[in-house]
């Protein structure tokens, strides 16, 4: 038993990053952070509002990174985020309107957990590569998030869900920045205190060696993508909540973002590495960059070359291989 639970130690570790490779994500945060404050000191970006701001604009995201982390953590990928996001929105809205919030936010999460189920059944049971699963089945939701309410806003007239989901706050604080810091406490202890959260990095390493020593390779799997879908079925409840719509588009252009999110905070794409503070930093960065370039007064079209430029950079000094000695 010992030597099995070493074996897994040490597949959970193998993708761990040397050197500073780990730390460029906070030396992102840091250089940037700085960079706009000099930049925008006159325009106010460290002021209180603008930083809540900041915190709003980067909660789903961050909640939506902590999910995918896991996913990529475990060598699989979750490209149906947004239309997942989308269509728990209408759920919870649907919900919310006939039944009270409780019920409209369980339903909203248990949509998630029944894509996340579907996707990973269909991976691990018919054996098809997960993005081309979740790619499949982003059409399929987004097909009927569409067909739901005609490709019309449904609103969402529940206060108390407005105010626990994104409209409220507990003094200065936003609901939505304190929903983001409970999914990534989550997150954190999942992945470095459960036994589970090692299990998907060692099946992210090496699945051969995590099933040769008695890991059930293909639940873990499925297990993390329906973590996957589950926080971002969550995330279409905060902007839900926040919005006091549900809709078919929302959260439909996220999906890159909390990629370079995840990525830029040290999860390897292939699987085997998994940081979810560096996930939730991540998505700081990304609502930073999106805030700072709109305070800048770049155009659109201005703004998404800067901010792939800068995903760019970023993703390349964090994915950098140590070099041998």
């Amino acid at each position: 038993m010992k030597a099995v639970r070493s074996s897994i130690r040490a597949l959970a570790r193998r993708g761990d990053g040397d050197g500073l490779q780990q730390y460029v994500v906070y030396l992102a945060f840091v250089s940037i952070l700085a960079a706009f404050a000099v930049v925008l000191w006159d325009d106010g970006f460290l002021s209180w509002s603008n930083l809540l701001n900041i915190g709003r604009q980067a909660a789903p995201i961050a909640v939506m990174a902590v999910g995918m982390a896991f996913a990529l953590g475990s060598a699989e990928i979750d490209l149906s985020v947004g239309s997942t996001v989308a269509l728990s929105s209408l759920v919870a809205a649907t919900v919310v309107g006939d039944h009270g919030w409780l019920l409209g936010t369980l339903a909203a999460v248990c949509t998630g957990i029944l894509v996340g189920l579907v996707n990973g059944l269909i991976t691990v049971k018919i054996r098809i590569p997960s993005f081309l699963v979740t790619l499949g089945t982003l059409g399929i939701i987004s097909g009927i998030a569409r067909n739901m309410n005609n490709l019309q806003s449904m609103p969402i007239r529940n206060d108390t869900f407005s105010a626990l989901f994104g409209a409220g706050s507990l003094g200065p604080i936003s609901s939505l920045v304190i929903w983001t810091v409970i999914a990534f406490a989550l997150g954190h202890f999942a992945l470095h205190h459960l036994r589970w959260g090692r299990h998907v990095v060692a099946t992210g390493a090496d699945r051969e060696s995590a099933k040769a020593v008695g890991l059930n390779t293909d639940r873990i799997r499925v297990s993390a993508l329906v973590v996957s879908a589950t926080t971002a079925a969550f995330a279409g409840v905060l902007l839900a909540g926040r919005l006091a719509i549900g809709r078919h588009d929302l959260g439909e252009n996220d999906l890159l973002t909390v990629i370079a999110a995840v990525v830029i905070g040290g999860t390897s794409l292939f699987g085997g590495r998994a940081s979810i503070t560096g996930a939730v930093t991540g998505a700081v960065i990304m609502a930073m960059l999106n805030n700072g370039l709109i305070l800048m007064g770049l155009e659109v079209a201005d703004q998404l070359i800067a901010r792939g430029l800068i995903i760019i950079v970023a993703v390349a000094l964090s994915m950098r291989e140590p070099s041998e000695s």
